[in-house]
């Protein structure tokens, strides 16, 4: 148990860094908020292809896989106390961690056949990026964080039924869990980045909790 705890207090650290590494690359690195015309993010990619191809591993990739061992080990924590939402919020954890992994090789994939199709057609490499970020974009829950709301209010919601170190966590979770929710509503899809900065404190938290109560 032990073991596991430590695990996942790592892969919550590690999130909680990836997003924080992600922001930093992605608003002033690739300062990629700021480019809306789509020949303009080819010819970011074509500048920077590396750094494109690993911030999607980190963001994406790797995320992915890390969320397996931290929704796992959530599981195993609360799963005494409320089997049936631990097990239900872990199946929507996994799907969210399929998804993230698939977003990031979908854009990853199109890194190198966007830059040989620049060379010799700019204008139609520029549609053939739009078409690999709108794919990664709804893999990625570009369109509002559902799958990553409903897990954390739903693990959240059951880890309030276990001791009293996780109730504190667990209420900022069920905050984290609505506002990326609500980030799928209409006109809402700034709740897309608030969600994005409460869940880091979420993970740290959380990652926090799990090294200094490593027994029930």
């Amino acid at each position: 148990m032990k073991t596991v705890q430590k695990y996942g207090a790592f892969a919550a650290f590690y999130m909680a860094a990836a997003y924080l590494i992600g922001i930093v690359i992605f608003m002033v690195v690739l300062d990629y908020p700021s480019i809306t015309d789509t020949l303009q993010k080819v010819e970011m990619v074509v500048s920077q292809p590396g750094v494109t191809f690993w911030s999607n591993i980190l963001m994406y990739v790797l995320f992915g896989l890390v969320l397996v061992v931290f929704a796992l080990t959530l599981q195993n924590r609360v799963k005494e106390n409320a089997p049936a939402l631990a097990q239900v919020a872990t199946i929507i954890a996994l799907i969210w961690a399929g998804s993230l992994v698939a977003s990031g090789m979908v854009a990853n994939a199109g890194i190198e056949p966007t830059i040989a199709m620049y060379e010799s057609d700019p204008s139609q490499a520029a549609v053939m990026w739009n078409t690999f970020e709108t794919v990664s974009s709804g893999l990625g829950n570009g369109n509002g964080e559902i799958l990553g709301g409903m897990w954390t209010l739903l693990i959240s919601i059951a880890a309030l039924k276990c001791m009293a170190s996780t109730k504190a966590v667990s209420y900022l979770g069920l905050v984290v869990g609505l506002v990326g929710i609500f980030s799928t509503l209409p006109g809402m899809a700034d709740f897309a980045g608030l969600f994005g900065i409460t869940q880091i404190i979420w993970f740290v938290w959380w990652g926090i909790n799990l090294l200094k109560h490593k027994t029930r």
